[in-house]
Parts: C-alpha cells; structure tokens; sequence
C-alpha cells in the first residue's frame, strides 16, 4: 500500500467516532475500551501485516521470500490474489473477534 499511514490515520479517526457512538449509547467507558481495544487489533491485523509475503499460498506462508520474488515494482501496486483458505481463515478469525465484541457491548 503506498497510502499506509493515511489509511491508518482514517481508519483510527472511524474507529474514534465509533468509540463516541458506543460510549453514548451505552453510558459504559468499559465499553468504549473494549470497543478502542478490539478495533485497534482489527486495524492493525489489517493495515501492519507483510502482504507481499502473505499473498502466496497459505502452504508457502511459513516461508521467507527469495530475493528475486521480491522486486520493487511488486512494492508500488496492491494486487489482492484471491485463495479460499485465507479467506476462511480471516473470516473466521475477525468473525469471531467481532461476534465476541457484540455480545460484550449489546448485554446490558
């Protein structure tokens, strides 16, 4: 991503009035920490990880790249290859990040 730090500072500033609308509407600051927390680790789950090496097969993840995989033109343009099991493991894992945070913030 050649935008990482404006993405990242957009996506704080959402998650700042996401925290705001949660902090209002239940009158909880536990809430709202939970709420900083969880999205903090989403954002950086999706914004920090090395996705040159993450954008292979799952089987070659474990794996360092070579040199000559790894060029400088690969830098500059975000290309998102679609592989079912990464999927099904992001889905599962913020899936269930997410569903853990509802039922925190919606028990009264």
């Amino acid at each position: 991503m050649k935008n990482v730090e404006k993405n990242f500072q957009l996506s704080v500033a959402c998650l700042a009035v996401v925290i705001v609308f949660i902090g209002w509407y239940t009158q909880s600051l536990q809430k709202m920490m939970a709420t900083y927390f969880i999205g903090m680790l989403g954002i950086i789950g999706v914004l920090l990880p090395d996705w040159e090496s993450f954008d292979q097969s799952v089987s070659q993840w474990g794996t360092p790249l070579k040199v000559d995989e790894f060029n400088v033109e690969s830098c500059g343009s975000v290309r998102f290859r679609f592989y079912p099991v990464r999927m099904v493991i992001f889905t599962v894992v913020y899936g269930f990040g997410l569903y853990k945070w509802w039922m925190f913030i919606s028990v009264e």
